[in-house]
């Protein structure tokens, strides 16, 4: 096998002028193709990587928020607890306070009836002790000791008219 060196000449003219075409019309749009292609990626991986911070950041807002409102139920309920503590104290006093102004109501009426009774008693046991002494005394006078002291009484009221 013999060495051409005008072999290897012309082709190496020929791959010369190749990869210039190539360069000129294939390698040139093709690296400018490639190149759009790495800046895109670029781009979206830059993207991703800003909406990967923006949803870490969006959780954690989201997180804060969660906790501020458990704590605000927190609050609310501790405040109900409280609001209703009080509430059924207030009601547990109302309820002692009407039982006391009820008790002493009827103590009160429980006095009047008690001295009303007395009083109708009184009059009925006055009633029967005059009963009791007229009909003692009827028996004892006798006829003629009542004309007397009739007679005696017409005659004070008499005097007094």
């Amino acid at each position: 096998m013999s060495f051409l060196w005008e072999n290897f000449l012309i082709q190496l003219i020929a791959f010369a002028v190749l990869f210039f075409l190539l360069q000129r019309f294939a390698f040139k749009p093709l690296f400018g193709v490639m190149e759009k292609r790495r800046q895109m990626v670029l781009e979206q991986m830059e993207s991703a990587q800003k909406n990967r911070d923006e949803a870490n950041q969006y959780i954690e807002e989201q997180k804060q928020a969660l906790q501020q409102a458990r704590k605000e139920a927190y609050d609310i309920i501790e405040q109900a607890k409280s609001t209703g503590s009080k509430q059924a104290d207030d009601i547990l006093a109302a309820a002692r306070n009407e039982a006391g102004r009820l008790k002493e109501e009827a103590l009160r009426d429980i006095e009047s009836e008690k001295n009303k009774a007395v009083a109708a008693l009184r009059a009925q046991v006055s009633g029967l002790s005059v009963l009791i002494a007229s009909k003692i005394i009827e028996k004892q006078v006798d006829e003629q000791t009542q004309q007397q002291l009739v007679e005696q009484y017409l005659q004070e009221v008499g005097n007094k008219s």
